[in-house]
């Protein structure tokens, strides 16, 4: 693989003029934001957006196989979700919640914390259910702050012994309960995630079971794995008016020279590269920057929103975001800003579940 670690995209579209943030906004009743997964994946209610007539269908994700053939390319991305939530504990011994975000180097750590105002640099911490001490460094920005841990072990180490999974805040987890912690620790992955990362999980692919991805290769439809860890630069609210001055944070991406084969592939067969979530479909943007489709792995900041047209992305697998996000910006881009919306209100209609754990909607 070509090796473009030190790559940043700064994508904008051209021409037309970028919609307002404004027009991210739609009402959501709060009863249909989903609190649990299913009891089983491919369960999940699908809606399909026909794009070129507007039609739209009520079906369940175990049907996704019939939109797909096998001249068709499936992307997934392999990205697993850190246990990336912990609680620090002050000499005090009051409660500092906390979110990891990268390991800058071995026992350096950026992180986002609860009440960081009390918090003196150099105050020692002890992070809960482990040996660990945070020591609070300084801050950096947009709300990031740099701590270093001791003994300084790897992340991945220091947080599946004393992490939790970073449920959204919309997820509601009042208590403590093992059986929850259990259950999402389980859920809240794909079955397919490989390379842990990411602090959010790429959602859209929490409904295949391996019952259903061999289904569909065994119709013929390929099977491609990307990558891309989900940072802040996924669910940092927008916080200006045009989101042409929205600035994603850097986000770790990688695409193998096999992935990019196969993609061209698929295009020179007439087939449909189908992006399952909005982050395959980052990766494969950023990848055909230029024009070309290269393969290549480092940092991406790439900002999809209308009207911006895809290059490489010719059908989209995706769970309901919320409004105001770059998520939904994103879908936009794919399929209109009045045809989401459109759709989006269906679905509020029909009582779909949103969100993380929430249904599905296929865009062809």
């Amino acid at each position: 693989m070509q090796n473009s670690a030190c790559r940043r995209m700064r994508l904008r579209p051209r021409g037309t003029p970028a919609i307002k943030t404004a027009e991210l906004n739609y009402e959501l009743p709060p009863e249909l934001i989903a609190q649990r997964p299913l009891d089983r994946r491919d369960a999940a209610r699908l809606l399909v957006l026909h794009r070129d007539n507007g039609r739209l269908e009520h079906r369940v994700f175990a049907d996704l196989p019939e939109y797909l053939s096998p001249a068709d390319c499936l992307v997934l991305n392999r990205s697993r979700v850190l246990p990336a939530r912990f609680v620090a504990r002050r000499a005090t011994g009051g409660r500092i919640p906390g979110l990891f975000v990268k390991e800058a180097s071995p026992g350096r750590w950026q992180v986002l914390l609860t009440g960081t105002g009390r918090l003196r640099a150099g105050e020692t911490l002890a992070l809960e259910g482990g040996p660990w001490k945070m020591t609070w460094q300084r801050h950096l920005e947009r709300g990031l702050c740099e701590v270093t841990i001791d003994p300084p072990d790897g992340a991945m180490t220091v947080l599946e012994r004393v992490g939790a999974m970073p449920l959204p805040p919309y997820i509601r987890r009042d208590a403590p309960d093992d059986e929850l912690a259990t259950l999402d620790r389980e859920q809240y992955q794909t079955i397919y995630a490989a390379e842990s990362g990411s602090v959010a999980a790429p959602t859209a692919g929490l409904h295949f079971t391996p019952e259903l991805l061999e289904k569909i290769r065994a119709a013929g439809t390929q099977l491609i794995e990307v990558l891309l860890h989900v940072g802040l630069g996924t669910f940092q609210p927008i916080e200006v008016d045009d989101l042409k001055d929205h600035r994603m944070h850097m986000e770790q991406y990688s695409i193998s020279t096999e992935a990019v084969a196969t993609v061209k592939s698929c295009k020179q067969r007439g087939g449909r590269v189908v992006a399952v979530g909005t982050t395959s479909v980052r990766v494969l943007e950023t990848a055909g920057t230029g024009g070309r489709l290269e393969p290549g792995s480092g940092w991406t900041d790439i900002f999809i929103y209308p009207p911006y047209s895809c290059r490489v992305v010719d059908a989209l697998v995706t769970n309901f975001h919320l409004p105001g996000s770059t998520l939904l910006a994103l879908v936009m881009a794919i399929a209109g800003r009045e045809q989401t919306l459109r759709a989006y209100y269906a679905a509020i209609q029909q009582r779909y579940r949103f969100y993380s754990y929430g249904d599905a909607m296929l865009i062809v």
